[in-house]
C-alpha cells in the first residue's frame, strides 16, 4: 500500500454536503449537478487530495482509499475475515506448481469495463509490463521483481519476451495467465491483491494521456465509478451496476478532504459525518466512552527514516546515538492509544515481529556514540530538521522526540510540516536529515516490510543500501521452513537497525474509530483496506 495506510497519516474519515437528514448536490464533470440523498450516501474524508489515481503509480493510502473501490485485481482480501484470506475476483482460481515457482490463474470470463467492454487477461499483462517498465518509474515495480526475468527487464537487459508471464488458452475453459518465478513462493497471489498490479487499458492511456484517471475518463472494473472528482476538495463514487461481484447496497461514496482530526471529529459528533478514521490522540479517553468507537491493532509501523547521504547523517555512529537517545515507552505513553513500542522493523501480530532487533533506549550508549563521532559540548551537532505531513499527532510526537534529543543528547531540532502530496513530493526528490513515515501491510507477510529496504525497493527513501541486507531478504522470501526464515530476518534486521540504522522504528499502530449507527458492515480491518462495497445503511 504498499504504501499504504499509516496511522494518523492523513485521513480522518467521513464527511459530505449531504448532511443530518437531508440531502446535497455535487457538480459533475460534464456541468450539470447531482442530487445526493443522505440514505444512500456514504460520506468519507479522506483527508487530502490523492496524489494520483494511476494505480501502477501510486504508492499511499489516501490515492489507494479510491483505488481500491473502483478497481479489481486477479485476487482480493475478505477484509471481515480475521485471517485476511484470498479471495477470487478477476482469477476464479488459482493453482501453484513445480514447487510453487509456476503459479496459473483462471481468467473470470464474461467480465465487463464500466464502458462495456470486456476485459481481457491482457490487460492484466500490459499492466504488469507497464509497472516494470522503467519509463514509467513506479516505485512498486520491485513488487513482480519475483517474477522470471522482471528486474532484468526493469534494468534494460532482456526485452519482455524474456519475462516469465505468458496468456494460455485451453482447449476448453477460461482463458489462463501462467507465471513463473526465480524461485518458489508461497505467498505470490497475495501481491496480486495490491493495486499497482490491477489490469489497465492502454487504449484509454492512449487517448487521454496523463489525464485518463480523470473522472468521465477513467474507466474501471470495481463496484464502483469514478463520478466526479474536484481536486482538493472532494471525490464522488457512485455504484457501478455492470460489477461482476455482489452490487454495492450503497448508491454513492462522497469522500471529502480535510486535513483537520478534530474538525472531521467536530462533524461526526454533530451527526454530519458516518465515521472517523485517525481519532486525535488527546481525544481517546473521552472517544472510548463512546457507543460507536471501534478499535483494532492493524500491522502497521510508524517510523522516522533519515537521509543516510545529508552529514551530519552520513556517519552511522551519529544514527545510532539519535536512535538510542529516543525513549519510544514515553511516547506511547502519551499517545494512550495502544501501540507497541518497536526497535525491530515487523509490527507486532505479524509473523517476524521481535523484540530483540534493535537499539534501545540507552542514554550513556547514545552519548558514547555521539563522541566517538567526534560530537561534544565544545563541537555540537549541527542542527537537524525533523519534517513530517500535517497532522496533529505527527506534530505531537515531533515535538516528543525534539524534546528528547535536546535533553538526552543536547541536539537542536527544527520541525517542518507539510502537506501530504508535496510531503511524498519531498521524499521522491530530495528527503530530509530526518522524516516521518509509516508502512502498512500491502499483504501479510513480513516480506513487505523487509522488501521495502532493499537496495532496489524505490519505497525505501533513505538512499541506504546493503547487498548483505538484500540477499537475506531474497533468501528469506522462498524459504518454506519459518524458523530458519525467522532467524533470516533477524540477521537483516540486526545489519539494518543496530549497524547502520537508516530508519529508526517506533512503534507498531492500532486504529482507532467512530462508526455511526446507521452505518452496517464498515470496513475495520488490519490493513486499513477501505472497501465500500459491503457497506449498507439502515433507514
Amino acid at each position: 500500500m504498499s504504501i499504504k495506510f499509516f496511522w494518523g497519516l492523513g485521513f480522518a474519515l467521513l464527511v459530505s454536503s449531504c448532511t443530518g437528514k437531508g440531502s446535497g448536490t455535487i457538480e459533475l464533470a460534464d456541468g450539470t449537478s447531482l442530487k445526493l440523498e443522505r440514505s444512500e450516501t456514504l460520506r468519507v474524508n479522506i483527508t487530502s487530495e490523492p496524489p494520483t489515481l494511476d494505480w501502477n503509480k501510486a504508492t499511499d493510502t489516501t490515492s489507494s482509499h479510491i483505488i481500491n473501490n473502483i478497481m479489481e485485481g486477479l485476487v482480493g482480501y475478505d477484509i471481515e475475515d480475521r485471517e485476511l484470506r484470498l479471495v477470487p475476483l478477476l482469477a476464479t482460481e488459482w493453482v501453484a506448481s513445480e514447487k510453487a515457482k509456476v503459479w496459473t490463474f483462471k481468467i473470470r470470463p464474461g467480465v465487463k469495463w464500466t464502458d462495456g467492454v470486456s476485459f481481457e487477461p491482457q490487460q492484466v499483462v500490459d499492466s504488469w509490463r507497464r509497472l516494470l517498465a522503467k519509463e514509467t518509474a513506479s516505485e512498486y515495480a520491485y513488487f513482480l521483481f519475483a517474477i522470471k526475468n522482471a528486474r532484468a527487464f526493469n534494468e534494460g537487459k532482456v526485452p519482455w519476451e524474456q519475462v516469465g508471464v505468458r496468456i494460455a488458452k485451453p482447449v476448453s475453459g477460461p482463458s489462463e495467465i501462467k507465471v513463473e518465478l526465480e524461485k518458489s513462493m508461497g505467498y505470490f497471489p497475495h501481491l496480486l491483491a495490491h493495486a499497482s498490479t490491477y489490469p489497465i487499458r492502454l487504449d484509454l492511456i492512449a487517448k487521454y494521456g496523463e489525464k485518463w484517471t480523470e473522472a468521465g475518463n477513467l474507466i474501471g472494473l470495481g463496484p464502483f465509478s469514478l463520478k466526479a472528482w474536484h481536486h482538493d476538495k472532494e471525490v464522488l463514487l457512485e455504484r457501478n451496476d455492470t460489477y461482476f461481484g455482489s452490487k454495492p447496497a450503497i448508491r454513492f461514496v462522497h469522500a471529502q478532504m480535510i486535513q483537520e482530526q478534530a474538525t472531521a471529529l467536530n462533524l461526526f459528533e454533530a451527526g454530519k459525518l458516518d465515521a472517523i478514521d485517525g481519532i486525535p490522540s488527546t481525544e481517546l479517553k473521552n472517544a472510548r466512552k463512546k457507543k460507536e468507537f471501534r478499535s483494532i491493532g492493524v500491522l502497521q509501523s510508524y517510523y522516522y527514516g533519515i537521509n543516510t547521504a545529508k552529514p551530519p547523517m552520513n556517519n552511522p555512529l551519529v544514527r545510532r546515538a539519535i536512535a538510542q537517545a529516543i525513549d519510544r515507552q514515553k511516547i506511547v505513553q502519551v499517545l494512550a492509544g495502544g501501540q507497541t513500542p518497536m526497535t525491530g522493523w515487523v509490527p507486532s501480530g505479524m509473523f517476524g515481529y521481535s523484540t530483540d532487533v534493535g537499539l534501545e533506549f540507552n542514554i550513556e550508549k547514545a552519548k558514547a556514540d555521539l563522541l566517538k563521532a567526534g560530537y561534544s559540548e565544545k563541537m555540537p551537532l549541527p542542527k537537524i530538521e525533523i519534517q513530517f505531513n500535517i497532522s496533529e499527532d505527527h506534530q505531537r510526537i515531533a515535538e516528543l522526540v525534539q524534546s528528547q534529543l535536546k535533553e538526552n543528547l543536547g541536539i537542536t531540532v527544527e520541525l517542518k510540516s507539510q502537506e501530504w502530496k508535496t510531503f511524498l513530493s519531498t521524499l521522491k526528490t530530495d528527503p530530509p536529515t530526518l522524516f516521518r513515515f509509516g508502512w502498512l501491510a500491502d499483504y501479510p507477510d513480513p516480506d513487505n516490510f523487509m522488501n521495502l529496504m532493499t537496495s532496489y525497493s524505490d519505497n525505501n527513501r533513505t538512499r541506504w543500501s546493503d547487498t548483505r541486507y538484500d540477499k537475506l531478504i531474497e533468501q528469506a522470501a522462498t524459504e518454506t521452513n519459518n524458523e530458519v526464515r525467522r532467524d533470516l530476518y533477524r540477521k537483516a534486521g540486526k545489519i539494518m537497525l543496530e549497524e547502520a540504522v537508516p530508519v529508526i522504528p517506533l512503534f507498531s499502530s492500532t486504529a482507532h474509530l467512530f462508526v455511526a449507527d446507521r452505518v452496517e458492515r464498515f470496513p475495520v480491518n488490519a490493513l486499513r483496506r477501505f472497501e465500500y462495497k459491503a457497506v449498507s445503511l439502515k433507514n
